[in-house]
């Protein structure tokens, strides 16, 4: 049992997976910022409030803090719109270099076929 662990961890996926996580940790960071230092303050300054926290409803004694949850529901839209955005530009530019490789890979298979081609009737003319 004890191998099977070790043989887990000393796997590449396990690695790749922790390096993964690390640096969607270290981008949390940098979205939150944006959308707190950036984005929320744009809102904020259409809806006329910093933050919308202080929206409240009274139950009887109790009290229901919904701008909370409003907060995280834009934040989270804000969050989802910047990461699509993100992830559209990166599969442009995977769309673009696979182009790219289908072009210069054309472009050799073209002179490749060529030559086959001259080869193939070349031996079509020989006498059997």
């Amino acid at each position: 049992m004890i191998k099977e662990f070790k043989d887990f961890l000393m796997k590449g996926n396990l690695l790749e997976v922790a390096v993964g996580l690390i640096l969607a940790l270290a981008f949390k960071t940098v979205v939150d910022r944006l959308v707190d230092s950036i984005l929320t303050p744009i809102v904020a300054a259409i809806g006329g409030q910093p933050d919308f926290a202080s929206l409240t409803i009274y139950v009887g004694d109790g009290q229901v803090r919904y701008g909370r949850f409003l907060d995280a529901l834009i934040a989270f839209v804000i969050i989802g719109f910047v990461l699509f955005l993100i992830v559209k530009a990166y599969n442009r530019m995977v769309e673009m270099s696979r182009r790219k490789g289908e072009t210069e890979e054309t472009q050799e298979d073209s002179a490749e076929v060529i030559l086959l081609r001259e080869i193939r009737d070349e031996l079509a003319r020989r006498p059997v």
